[in-house]
């Protein structure tokens, strides 16, 4: 009967043909790439794979793509998952300028496949012709990405301009931290029944807010490789925190006329989600 290769170390199992890492039977979550490293390591335990055989092995030649950053990422990625470190490894070894070795045992397990997958991988005899008859497959490179509605940009100008936007509200936090006796006056201006609460509101977020842009500017200059993880997990406070800084601008509506302040305010209210954007798009080219 055919089987399906698994391979098991420690309280972990790696499915070859499912393509998923498990921990005491509970699914991890780690993308093609480093799960590919992590099965190209099993198969050769305690010895060299060298960092062209896997580059051989994920990325084709005629693929163009930074291959010293993406295998960089992908096995700092697995390393997370596995909770492994380049310092002190227990699992993954790195060979200066060589490759990556596994130092673990890793136990081959081979389980019956299902009926089902049998005759899908064996149609019938009545649908041999029609098997065989020639189809046109579309070119899928490795490695690539998969189709998206994001737009096309070069990674370096994403970068860019996500820093760009991080700088633009560090602007308006420290300018707001600098005068905070105008901020105090316009707060009352705006909502004389809750000046106070909207004076500290805005004193608070600016303060916090200086602190998560200054960690974005660093960690996306430099190109930190869970930038997009953390950002993910930080989103839902800095939408709350943009949302509220979104309506900055009225604070202004005595010095630049409430038409200019709502346009303004409309503006900054699209800037989470073009934040968002943008950084999918440096994580996708990651």
């Amino acid at each position: 009967m055919p089987t399906a290769l698994k391979y098991q170390f420690d309280q972990f199992e790696a499915d070859v043909n499912a393509a998923e890492l498990r921990r005491n039977g509970i699914r991890l979550k780690l993308q093609m790439q480093p799960f590919q490293v992590l099965v190209a390591l099993l198969e050769r335990p305690r010895d060299v794979v060298t960092r062209e055989e896997l580059r051989q092995r994920l990325w084709p030649q005629d693929t163009f793509v930074d291959f010293d950053h993406g295998l960089n990422t992908a096995m700092a990625k697995l390393r997370d998952v596995l909770g492994d470190s380049a310092g002190n490894p227990r699992y993954i070894e790195t060979i200066a300028k060589r490759g990556y070795r596994f130092l673990g045992e890793a136990q081959i397990v081979q389980t019956p496949v299902s009926a089902s997958l049998i005759a899908t991988a064996n149609p019938p005899a009545t649908h041999a012709a029609e098997a065989s008859a020639p189809r046109t497959i579309p070119p899928i490179s490795a490695g690539a990405p998969e189709a998206s509605d994001l737009p096309r940009a070069r990674r370096g100008t994403t970068r860019v301009l996500f820093v760009l936007a991080q700088i633009m509200y560090v602007i308006f936090y420290i300018s707001a931290l600098f005068d905070w006796q105008q901020l105090h006056r316009a707060s009352f201006m705006i909502w004389p029944g809750a000046g106070t609460a909207v004076f500290v509101t805005f004193l608070v977020t600016a303060m916090a807010g200086v602190a998560v842009r200054l960690y974005l500017i660093t960690a996306t200059s430099f190109d930190y490789h869970l930038l997009g993880e953390k950002y993910r997990i930080l989103f839902p406070a800095l939408l709350v925190l943009d949302m509220i800084w979104a309506l900055s601008p009225l604070l202004l509506a005595d010095r630049m006329g409430i038409g200019l302040a709502l346009g303004a305010s409309a503006a900054l209210i699209y800037m989470p989600f073009a934040q968002r954007v943008l950084m999918k798009m440096i994580a996708r080219r990651a």
